[in-house]
């Protein structure tokens, strides 16, 4: 299969910022082979090559190549929404719903997740009022282009993968955003009560609950490019409990409201 031509353009980049060829195939999700093949190349005959009707299937939609143009910042934070608490519907005429759920607790999250969907595109948002929580819902045609990881089934019981231009926006560019979409919807902050050697401590520590092992890497991957320490809490369970990572993640994330 030939790698699309947004794929290429990251790896040379990430090469220009002095990353290793190892680096930046783990960061690029290309083959290190895919890489050094490339760079002996060359990357100008690469792209070349890549022009003029070579495109991958993803690069054949209009709306597609508009995507690599989106609002950076809102498209992190909604991936964080849709992996952790997400739904794509398919609908008449080749439409999709986007559905993602909040607790009634927490009107603001419902507040900037309506915002982050209108932001990434544009298109009436609607509120439907369920058991204990709002359902917030966009239509468009091109929801699976901008979340190519839609499929039939729950997320935890299939592949999820980033596609590279992914990972080089909410990864690489805007890590803190991505984390703050995960925790807003699979995740919380919350006192933690301990008692050592008949001494109780209470600290402050952020949890993120998913049963999708991908989708856990996703947080962990976001929290190392972010410089926050995390680590296995139980099965399904990631925590941040070090002060220095609690306040750091307090900076852009805080409690919920």
């Amino acid at each position: 299969m030939t790698r699309p031509k947004q794929d290429v353009e990251t790896v040379r980049d990430l090469l220009d910022q002095g990353l290793s060829i190892a680096d930046t195939a783990r960061r690029a999700g290309v083959a290190r082979a895919t890489v050094r093949d490339w760079v002996a190349k060359g990357f100008d005959e690469v792209l070349i090559a890549r022009t003029d009707g070579r495109q991958g299937a993803d690069e054949r939609c209009e709306f597609c190549r508009y995507v690599r143009d989106l609002s950076e910042t809102s498209y992190a934070y909604l991936l964080g929404l849709y992996l952790g608490d997400g739904y794509i519907a398919p609908h008449p005429r080749g439409v999709y719903r986007l559905r993602i759920f909040q607790d009634n607790k927490y009107p603001n999250l419902i507040h900037q997740c309506a915002i982050a969907m209108n932001w990434v595109i544009p298109s009436r948002i609607g509120f439907v009022q369920q058991e204990g929580c709002k359902e917030i819902t966009s239509y468009s045609k091109h929801w699976p282009c901008v979340f190519p990881q839609h499929g039939p089934g729950r997320k935890h019981n299939r592949t999820i993968e980033l596609e590279p231009w992914q990972r080089w926006v909410a990864i690489e560019r805007h890590p803190q955003l991505l984390l703050r979409g995960l925790i807003h919807s699979d995740g919380c902050r919350s006192n933690n009560r301990v008692r050592v050697r008949g001494k109780h401590y209470e600290y402050t520590r952020y949890t993120f609950s998913n049963r999708s092992q991908a989708i856990r890497r996703i947080f962990a991957d976001a929290c190392q490019r972010a410089d926050i320490e995390c680590r296995r809490m139980n099965e399904w369970t990631v925590s941040v409990a070090k002060r220095d990572s609690v306040e750091a993640m307090d900076r852009f994330i805080g409690p919920k409201s």
